[in-house]
């Protein structure tokens, strides 16, 4: 650093290198996690003082918009504007394109990877031009884990594949889509985040694999996203013995100094994970996490539990000489290098709000719509049987994980509304809401059927890798409830949308006369198509090619 700087002017260079969280809606009052988005008094008070970087979750594309627009308004330096929209924007923005998940696109590779490949780099067009006509400069993926752990519980279908060759493929045409489009890409969760059983959200994952293993499996999708230029990578919370006995991925300067910079030469910004997930924050404090990450390489702090804290811990490491100067200058320069290779956001320039409400571009529509449809499978497509009509009345039992209100399973949702008008009635069950189970579920009858009431049972499965759910979807033991339906004859079909491998398992125990699909997308248009083809007799085809357009 060419001359001494003062408190007050360190602090805002420090600052500029924290990313923090808000919510994508305007009002305070509309937070949906407000331990983690900040209110818009801090928000403003910290933009004021400098602080560089938010990532936004929550509200529609056109609040998002609007949103983009005031937090740079309360800032004088241009941020880093990012989300974590690895299934296009409309996954965290209504009014956007949601596209199915990653893995979807891997199980396409299987069958015909050139296909895969095409609609991968679409993938990230479509996610790019989007992010960027809402206000975003920097999209959080893609996701370069290798998922070849089907117990892992918090990446799963947002992994491109559970092979490297399939992750590499993909991603790296994702991010030639993305980059085509001028908004910044980050590969994560590096060193790789997929052979894991455990969720760092709640714990410290433990990656036991020498450093072979880890060369030919985890690293070699981001050896590959360096290569074709990736603009970013995030760490992963891991505990990597063969790379650093004593300290997680995120706060180890043999791994993001040694490994990431100097042996494989990546030269853009290390961002770390959120700081305030679990397997960081219950064993460092707010500011020692922030100085440990920023000691180990990390050039932004994402998420600290305390951002006051958190910058003040760097500045008395530079000051008492605990950092180098020098690690200041790299991240300051990196950041400045990412925002010159952007159109960064500015007001003055920016689309009205009006021109968003038909932000989904007819090709996207098309795009999202194909994919849906390529990734639908059935089983067994010549030997079962078209759903039965319920007669009397049927029981439309329907699992959905993650928070309420769920963004999957609206009033209106086809996987209520069209099931009802076949005659089935709706129950969900939801850790809190109805159980299904008797309370001993150590049997071959887990089901409490006196809570279902009579009639056959249409089963579907929202079930899918979500942060924050550990063990809990893992220990539901639905393939005995399966097979107890099965052995009373009232088991009328199965839905799985989300997670292949939970679909792998079950589809496996069905009567081959049961008509079951499976789709990894969740949304309508998921839904919709699964259950057409199941409740409609002159719809079981299996052509996954229905509607695609190179």
């Amino acid at each position: 650093m060419s001359e001494p700087l003062n408190d007050a002017e360190l602090r805002r260079r420090i600052a500029s290198l924290i990313v923090v969280r808000a919510s994508g809606h305007a009002s305070d009052r509309q937070r949906r996690y407000p331990r983690w988005e900040l209110p818009n008094q801090t928000l403003r008070r910290l933009l004021a003082d400098g602080v560089g970087g938010v990532i936004l979750l929550g509200g529609t594309a056109t609040e998002l918009h609007q949103r983009c627009r005031t937090l740079q308004r309360w800032a004088d330096q241009p941020l880093l504007l990012c989300a974590d929209v690895e299934e296009g924007v409309g996954q965290r923005f209504e009014g956007a394109t949601w596209l199915v998940p990653p893995m979807a696109l891997a199980r396409l590779h299987q069958r015909d990877p050139a296909r895969a490949v095409a609609l991968a780099e679409r993938y990230g067009r479509c996610t790019g031009r989007q992010a960027r006509r809402c206000g975003l400069n920097w999209v959080l993926g893609p996701v370069a884990d290798v998922n070849n752990n089907p117990a892992n519980p918090v990446i799963n279908v947002r992994a491109w594949g559970d092979t490297p060759a399939t992750v590499i493929a993909l991603t790296c045409a994702f991010q030639r889509g993305l980059q085509s489009t001028g908004v910044l890409s980050c590969a994560k969760h590096f060193p790789g985040h997929g052979d894991t059983a455990v969720d760092s959200h709640l714990q410290l994952p433990l990656l036991p694999h020498n450093r072979a293993r880890l060369d030919a499996v985890e690293l070699a999708p981001f050896r590959s996203l360096i290569a074709a230029g990736v603009d970013s990578v995030m760490t992963a919370h891991l505990q990597i013995p063969a790379l650093d006995a004593e300290r997680p991925a995120t706060l180890s300067s043999a791994t993001l100094t040694s490994l990431l910079r100097d042996e494989l030469k990546f030269k853009g910004l290390v961002v770390t994970d959120a700081l305030v997930m679990d397997a960081i924050s219950q064993r460092w404090g707010a500011g020692e996490a922030a100085r440990l990450a920023f000691a180990a390489g990390a050039d932004l702090i994402l998420m600290p539990n305390d951002v006051d804290a958190a910058i003040a811990a760097i500045a008395a490491g530079l000051r008492d000489g605990t950092l180098p100067w020098s690690r200041l200058d790299q991240a300051l320069d990196r950041r400045r290098q990412a925002l010159a290779r952007i159109e960064t956001f500015a007001a003055d320039d920016a689309e009205d709000p009006d021109d968003l409400i038909d932000l989904e571009l007819a090709e996207e529509r098309e795009l999202a719509t194909t994919l849906v449809a390529l990734s639908l499978e059935q089983r067994s497509p010549t030997a079962a049987q078209p759903l039965a009509a319920p007669g009397a009345g049927g029981v439309n039992l329907i699992r959905v994980d993650g928070v309420l209100p769920s963004t999957v399973l609206r009033a209106n949702a086809p996987a209520l509304t069209l099931p009802e008008q076949a005659g089935f009635h709706s129950l969900l069950c939801h850790p809190l809401g109805l159980s299904p189970w008797r309370p001993d579920q150590a049997n071959d009858a887990p089901l409490a059927l006196e809570r279902l009431g009579e009639g056959p049972v249409l089963v579907q499965l929202f079930l899918r890798g979500n942060p924050f759910r550990g063990e809990r979807d893992r220990s539901e033991p639905w393939g005995a409830a399966l097979q107890q339906l099965q052995r009373l004859g009232r088991l009328a079909g199965l839905v799985v949308y989300g997670c292949p491998y939970t679909w792998e398992r079950l589809s496996g125990q069905l009567d081959p006369a049961t008509p079951a699909f499976y789709s990894p997308g969740q949304m309508d248009d998921a839904q919709a198509l699964a259950l057409e083809r199941l409740l409609s007799p002159d719809r079981t085809g299996t052509d996954r090619d229905e509607g695609f357009t190179d």
